[in-house]
């Protein structure tokens, strides 16, 4: 990197006597000679100095100027020696000047303020201009002076050091010194010294003092940045091209005088060599008003500095585009719009230049920080696919960087030298249709993957706001009924174009998996032309998602059937590696069984007899219907209708509808006849065989030859009491009885049944105490249930024939039982009853089964209810683990409930009081009281007092106001 940051100018040319030491105050220039005298230049425009005398402030406010400068008055004999070193105190207006000893004078009249004797033989100071102090190194001693803010310096301390201090600088708190070969920190306040590091075997010691109390020091021709503790940072080294011999700050630079040239370098790491500047024999190089002093011999040079905007527009020019964004920092802060549009070009160019030497990845960051438009990022990539409807922005169509807008306060020269580098060099038309021709390789896009995942947080943030508003503004058109109102799309098209290139850009960068995911998530892409991309790149699995993020479960479905189909005969794409199988449908139909149960169902049919098992798991776990499944395998696949019905059996039996069962036996009972009937043409039935068939219908129908098995069909019939009898009276199962009550009370407490869910266990208490009504009621209701028998050999629709033949089969039962039933019989019925009362002879009631109902059941049994159905003998004492638990809970809920009602009490005459103290507020009228319409005293009158007991008027007043009212 090597531009112009300074403008050498000779200011001052043929002076009487050698320059020793120079300053500058405003804009004059003091010069001390080798003669012992002070002479001061002015530039030889009078209107340069004209508002020297305006003020204190004026002096840093004036820049040195680029004309001569000529001599404005010498001031002879100002030093009984050659002056060593001088430095103006712009805040103070002090000259502060190095001879025989350290002295103080103020500008601009030259009256001394202070000459410290103790200076006296003093060889190097240094200056703290903000606390007005002031360090001195004489011979082996270093002293310390404080400026007391009027003519006088007080010592503060002096402390002793090695040897002779050649160069030093505060740091902070702290002093720097470079004494003979090393480098030392001693503190201010304990004078304790602590080494740094030695100093360079060439040249001596050199301290320059930085921003914030750090230091660079000299070690021969490299410059190390140190801390003020004397710690290395870690901000590199600058190497200089030989040992300097002193260096000034004047940032953004570090500028090194050498002995034929001084060398300016940039305080950026790696710190290149901005600019050389030919200047022999420099004897004194410094810094004052953002210029820099250099003297050689009888002449004084001004490095002037070149305005920032023209070095931006060099170094831009020269393709150093890093450097010419740090200079953007450095622009006026009036100037933001001014810097925003030079660092975006800037940006844009270095991105460019970037782009075409193959730094993808570099110059998509570029692009990122010159906020442009994704469309023009995405121009440079012929080979994506964008939607039609937006209008992309061309590379060659970029704005012109030399516009004067953006280079206001450039020369010509500059302005000049930037045309060469506009954005057509990048993307001209030759350059272009090469561009459009070339293969874009992997890092290319892989770059722009890494761009667009970066911008698309905030585009579709903006994309969701869009939808956002219009929602809301289709509500609020809805309510008010108003006419319509045009939202913008701009947001959900910079999305779409996004996302759409996101999804190519992965794909061909080999990120299927990154992709799947992506569509996973809420999108923008154009359906079209991903479609058509995927497809021919042979992305199946990735064109599904797509199909099944924008809800085209059909399209998905067809295209995995096909998949599906074409692996299992084995001719897909070699070069498709994934193989579809036939539970990949099963897991799509999954997530959409709720919504399109009819589209599930027509989609299963493709792989029902492939995998019957887990397409049935699909339709219990998606909750269709099973009514809804059955009636659709009857119309469509009738083969698999029996298969479906013994898995939903197998998997789900309380699923299964008695309508559904009946449905199943029938379905058996139809092929067993047509078995039967074949066989006995052929002459080959035999009883004794059985198929699958049978044995599935005769395991169907022997579950109704038993009693149990009455009673759960009874159970569903919403039989209980019949039920119940059953358990009790024929089987003698009292727990199953109970089972049964606890089955049916649960069911009605989970449906929130109206009807009372104990009346179940009365049921069964009922039961237990009047058995011979209970045997009797069960016995006619079950002959009530019998229809007419029917005689011969005709075929009846399936459903009644079975209801017919399960009437037959529970009358037989019951007829059996009967006949079983003997005098001899009761002895072995009471065999759990023993003890019991008998209320009619050989009806004994149960009553030891009726107190364990009622203690084990007591908090589900209506407790009068229960005592009014007990017999009158029955013992308290019986009835005490039924009681008690019974009574504690009633007195607990009584208890509560009075508790509530103190609580609620308790706070209505809080309320109350809190009322009464609100509607007790005073109000105070004196004598200054105002009437708050007319702006008279209120006095004695008749007043009225408004609700926010604030506001008084007299009576009179409120009435004629209540009649202009109304």
């Amino acid at each position: 990197m090597v531009h112009s940051a300074y403008d050498s100018v000779q200011v001052v040319r043929g002076c009487p006597a050698k320059v020793e030491v120079a300053g500058v105050h405003g804009s004059k220039i003091l010069t001390g000679c080798s003669d012992c005298s002070l002479r001061i230049y002015a530039p030889a425009s009078p209107s340069s100095t004209a508002s020297d005398t305006s003020g204190r402030s004026a002096p840093c406010e004036k820049e040195l100027q680029r004309e001569p400068y000529v001599l404005e008055r010498t001031v002879s004999a100002f030093w009984k020696k050659n002056p060593v070193a001088m430095e103006v105190s712009r805040s103070r207006d002090l000259l502060l000047s190095l001879s025989e000893w350290i002295a103080f004078h103020r500008l601009p009249n030259l009256e001394t303020v202070a000459a410290i004797g103790k200076t006296k033989g003093a060889n190097v100071y240094s200056w703290d201009d903000q606390r007005g102090f002031l360090c001195v190194g004489r011979q082996k001693k270093v002293g310390i002076f404080r400026f007391d803010g009027g003519r006088e310096f007080v010592e503060v301390k002096e402390f002793g050091v090695p040897d002779v201090v050649k160069s030093m600088a505060w740091c902070g708190e702290n002093i720097c010194l470079g004494i003979k070969r090393e480098y030392m920190i001693l503190n201010s306040s304990t004078g304790a010294l602590s080494e740094v590091f030695p100093s360079g075997r060439i040249a001596p010691p050199l301290v320059t003092p930085l921003a914030l109390g750090d230091l660079l020091l000299g070690k021969d021709n490299i410059g190390v940045f140190v801390d003020q503790n004397g710690k290395l940072l870690q901000d590199g080294r600058i190497c200089w091209s030989e040992a300097p011999t002193s260096v000034i700050i004047n940032r953004p630079y570090a500028i090194a005088r050498l002995p034929k040239y001084v060398e300016i370098r940039s305080l950026r790491a790696p710190y290149p060599l901005v600019q050389t500047v030919y200047l022999r024999d420099v004897h004194i190089l410094l810094q004052s008003n953002g210029c820099v002093i250099a003297t050689s011999g009888n002449s004084v040079y001004g490095l002037l500095p070149v305005p920032i905007d023209v070095q931006i527009v060099q170094l831009t020019a020269s393709g150093d585009f890093e450097e010419a964004l740090a200079l953007c920092k450095l622009l006026p802060p009036e100037d933001s719009a001014l810097r925003a549009a030079k660092e975006g070009s800037i940006h844009i160019r270095y991105g460019h230049s970037l782009f075409d030497n193959g730094n993808y990845e570099e110059a998509v960051e570029q692009f990122i920080a010159s906020q442009v438009d994704i469309t023009y990022v995405l121009s440079l990539y012929p080979s994506i696919i964008l939607p039609k409807t937006m209008a992309i922005l061309e590379p060659d169509k970029l704005p012109d960087l030399s516009d004067s807008s953006f280079l206001s306060r450039a020369s010509s020269d500059a302005s000049d030298e930037l045309d060469p580098s506009s954005p057509s060099q990048f993307v001209d038309s030759d350059e272009k249709s090469m561009l459009k021709e070339k293969k874009m390789n992997h890092n290319a896009f892989m770059g722009l993957t890494k761009y667009l995942q970066k911008k698309r947080y905030g585009i579709i943030e903006r994309a969701i706001a869009e939808v956002t508003e219009e929602v809301v503004m289709g509500a609020v058109q809805a309510v008010h009924a108003r006419g319509s109102h045009h939202i913008s799309s701009v947001a959900r098209e910079r999305a779409s174009i996004l996302d759409t290139a996101l999804l190519q850009a992965m794909l061909l960068t080999g990120q299927s998996t990154g992709a799947l995911e992506f569509l996973k998530a809420p999108n923008y892409c154009d359906l079209k032309i991903c479609e058509e991309f995927l497809l021919e790149k042979k992305h199946h699995a990735i064109l599904l998602e797509l199909y099944k993020g924008n809800e085209m479960h059909r399209d998905a479905l067809k295209l995995l059937i096909q998949l599906v189909e074409e692996s299992n005969s084995n001719s897909s794409d070699p070069m498709d590696h994934q193989k579809f199988m036939p539970d990949m449908v099963i897991e799509y139909l999954k997530p959409i069984c709720g919504s399109d149960p009819i589209l599930v169902l027509e989609f299963s049919m493709h792989v029902l007899e492939s995998c019957p098992t887990q397409t049935i798991e699909l339709f219990l776990s998606g909750n269709i219907p099973a009514d809804l499944v059955n009636s659709y395998l009857k119309q469509h696949a009738p083969n698999m209708q029996s298969k479906y019905l013994e898995l939903m059996l197998s998997m789900n039996e309380s699923g299964v509808t008695p309508n559904l069962q009946n449905e199943l036996v029938q379905i058996y009972l139809s092929e067993v006849l047509d078995w039967f009937k074949d066989l006995k043409d052929q002459q080959k039935w035999d009883e004794k065989v059985y198929s699958s068939t049978r044995k599935k219908l005769l395991s169907a129908l022997e579950g109704i030859l038993e009693n149990s098995e009455h009673a759960v069909l009874l159970g569903r019939m919403n039989q209980h009491q019949l039920a119940l009898s059953l358990y009790v009276h024929k089987l003698h199962l009292p727990n199953l009885a109970l089972t049964y009550c606890d089955r049916v009370y649960e069911a009605e407490l989970h449906r929130a049944s109206s009807r009372g869910n104990s009346n179940i266990y009365l049921t069964l208490l009922q039961i237990y105490l009047n058995p011979r009504s209970s045997t009797k009621e069960f016995e006619q209701k079950t002959r009530n249930m019998l229809p007419p028998q029917s005689h011969g050999n005709q075929r009846v629709t399936p459903m009644k024939a079975k209801v017919g033949r399960v009437s037959k089969k529970i009358a037989a039962i019951e007829g059996a039982e009967d006949m079983r039933s003997s005098p001899s019989s009761t002895d072995s019925g009471r065999s759990d009853c023993d003890g019991d009362e008998v209320v009619e002879e050989g009806d004994p009631i149960m009553l030891n089964n009726a107190l364990d109902l009622l203690s084990q059941r007591w908090d589900r049994i209506n407790g009068a209810q229960a005592l009014r159905l007990l017999p009158r003998k029955t013992k308290l004492l019986n009835l005490l683990p039924f009681l008690e638990p019974l009574l504690k809970k009633s007195s607990e809920g009584r208890r509560n409930y009075s508790i509530i009602r103190n609580l609620r009490y308790s706070e209505n005459l809080q309320v109350k009081e809190e009322l009464l103290s609100q509607q007790k507020q005073g109000l105070k009228i004196d004598g200054d009281s105002m009437c708050s319409l007319c702006r008279k005293k209120i006095g004695s009158s008749v007043f009225v007092v408004y609700p926010n007991r604030k506001t008084l008027v007299h009576f009179v007043c409120f009435r004629d106001s209540q009649r202009l009212r109304y």
